[in-house]
């Protein structure tokens, strides 16, 4: 699981290319995914905190970056103001680079015509056009904390020069009957999988297909076969009972021919 977990995380596409809005996209190195399976992951934790021990885990095996620290605490007295995900130093240039993480998984809403705000989480909670004023307003700004500056002059960084990238993974899904939607300019490579109303998801259409639902750390990885599969009849059973948490689901779907798409039932 955990090799399936850090090639999930190392294919999944970055959100944009390049800059955008303002923030530069963090190009990850290129790595041989090959054999990569002696990996311990912590347990529970959120899934952002898993893959910021994937992200650190990465990089510290590439040639190309150096891991300074992650997770640097920024307080003001007692009151924690927030952190610094990941400080990188170029082996190359012996720069240094601030990285933001973020991995999302977000849909995408065909009612609404600027992109940016087209996607959001599949409960409706997370929207992406606020994590990026969170990145651009209260994240990044961090790193020139007054509080940082005498850790800077200890450990001979001029904060000033450091620069400020962001990794921004995602996977984005369409609506169901869709192949794909006008998103630019954030990058269409992301779509991986589709969406769906649960009172659609409860219809003849789908009755041939088996199911599995997946547990949050899985919704990183490639669908594969190995998994206990359900009929059509038990997987609406559990997928009711979250509907009636508002909690919307991945499921994988795998058609009568040995397909297996992804999708997110939805209880709105």
């Amino acid at each position: 699981m955990n090799g399936q977990l850090l090639k999930g995380f190392y294919h999944t596409p970055p959100l944009w290319t390049n800059q955008q809005f303002g923030l530069r996209q963090f190009e990850f190195p290129k790595l041989d995914m090959g054999s990569r399976t002696n990996f311990e992951l912590p347990e529970n934790l959120r899934l952002g905190h898993q893959m910021e021990h994937v992200f650190g885990h990465l990089i510290s095996s590439s040639k190309e970056y150096e891991v300074v620290f992650n997770n640097l605490l920024v307080e003001e007295g007692k009151t924690r103001v927030g952190e610094l995900d990941f400080i990188l130093k170029n082996r190359a240039s012996q720069k240094f680079i601030h990285v933001e993480l973020a991995y999302k998984f977000y849909i995408i809403n065909p009612d609404i015509s600027e992109p940016i705000y087209r996607l959001m989480g599949p409960n409706k909670r997370d929207m992406f056009y606020t994590k990026l004023d969170k990145l651009k307003e209260r994240q990044l700004p961090l790193l020139f904390h007054d509080s940082l500056s005498s850790y800077w002059t200890s450990i001979n960084i001029d904060s000033l020069e450091i620069e400020q990238q962001c990794c921004f993974k995602a996977q984005l899904f369409v609506p169901y009957l869709e192949d794909t939607a006008y998103i630019r300019p954030l990058n269409t490579n992301c779509i991986s999988g589709k969406w769906i109303r649960f009172d659609d998801f409860d219809s003849t259409d789908f009755r041939n297909a088996q199911y599995y639902i997946p547990k949050k750390l899985e919704w990183v990885i490639t669908p594969h076969h190995e998994v206990v599969w359900q009929n059509h009849y038990e997987t609406l059973l559990e997928v009711n009972l979250r509907m009636v948490r508002e909690n919307a689901p991945m499921v994988w779907a795998r058609n009568p021919s040995g397909g297996i798409e992804k999708l997110f039932v939805v209880w709105w």
